[in-house]
């Protein structure tokens, strides 16, 4: 990780967030000042938003050190486009910015608020012990957060947030699009090498061995219903993602990581998510960690040159989700 300490997220995406808000007419966001002075830049709650917002929003997640692109798909004939992302840095860019690890509550006495932060503003807070796992931290005096929400949130708190990241709160931006929405929609489908990593790192695998990380996941149909929606972004992933990640070390080590890494290795894959998360009464805690991950996973040894290959696309539950 020595090599790549030095990238700085939270610098890296200054000129994506410069062109979403330029861009701000075209991609139907809505950009305005906060009551602390930070920037807001509305992505699907009272602005519309757009795919391409959604696209640009998660190379702003991955703290710009990885692309994104809408395209066809022949894999799934009834979905015929997907979301294809791809990292040389997938460590940093996935764990180190895009994945929502910082809870952000507001305190007793403030306006009721709930938000798992993402984005590189994580990177400066250095909230979460995931951290000190991948060896990351960045230094920046301008702070980027992502939020899957359909609120910013109160003064209080961006205040609180902006002292964590150790910025002034008008050098904040804060990105807020609900799941309901278009760009929410593509943001989170967007995690589908972020879900491969995060679960790489539960199964104990070295995060420094994982050299580059591409990936692809369905674009699924947005949904008025917060439930369905959610259910829906989570299937494009658990039963249509696809992931190829290159890797160091022993042959048997990335053998091992392909064979657990899939979806279908958890004791709850097999129904949509909203079935899932219905039958354990909402609590996300109750379902199985191990579900959140890709279809289909595909992990290149470098050291031996094999490829070692596990799970698969489920257009069957893919259908049943997105209709």
């Amino acid at each position: 990780m020595s090599q790549t300490a030095r990238l700085s997220v939270n610098q890296e995406v200054e000129r994506l967030v410069g062109e979403l808000c330029d861009r701000a007419g075209e991609l139907k966001v809505a950009v305005s000042k906060g009551a602390a002075g930070e920037r807001l830049i509305d992505a699907g709650a009272e602005a519309p938003g757009s795919l391409e917002a959604g696209r640009l929003i998660t190379e702003i997640c991955l703290g710009g050190l990885g692309t994104v692109s809408i395209g066809p798909s022949e894999r799934l004939p009834r979905w015929p486009f997907s979301l294809a992302v791809r990292s040389s840095n997938p460590v940093i860019a996935c764990m180190g910015s895009q994945y929502a690890g910082w809870q952000l509550t507001a305190a007793e006495g403030e306006p009721d608020y709930f938000s798992m932060g993402s984005g590189p503003a994580r990177a400066l807070a250095g909230k979460e012990a995931l951290f000190q796992d991948i060896a990351y931290a960045d230094q920046s005096e301008t702070a980027t957060l992502v939020l899957e929400a359909a609120s910013p949130p109160p003064e209080a708190l961006v205040r609180r947030i902006a002292a964590d990241c150790d910025v002034a709160p008008e050098r904040l931006t804060i990105i807020f699009t609900p799941t309901q929405s278009l760009a929410g929609s593509v943001q989170i489908v967007g995690r589908v090498v972020e879900v491969a990593l995060h679960k790489a790192h539960e199964l104990h695998f070295d995060m420094a061995n994982i050299v580059e990380g591409m990936g692809t996941a369905p674009l699924c149909p947005p949904h008025p219903d917060f439930l369905t929606a959610m259910g829906r972004t989570n299937d494009a992933v658990i039963y249509g993602g696809r992931v190829l990640l290159h890797v160091k070390g022993p042959a048997d080590k990335a053998r091992e990581l392909a064979e657990k890494l899939p979806s279908s290795q958890s004791k709850d894959y097999g129904t949509p998510f909203k079935e899932i998360f219905s039958r354990y009464d909402g609590d996300f805690y109750k379902i199985d960690p191990m579900l959140f991950s890709p279809a289909e996973v595909h992990v290149v040894s470098l050291d031996s040159g094999e490829t070692f290959s596990a799970g698969g696309v489920d257009p069957e539950l893919v259908d049943a989700s997105f209709n």
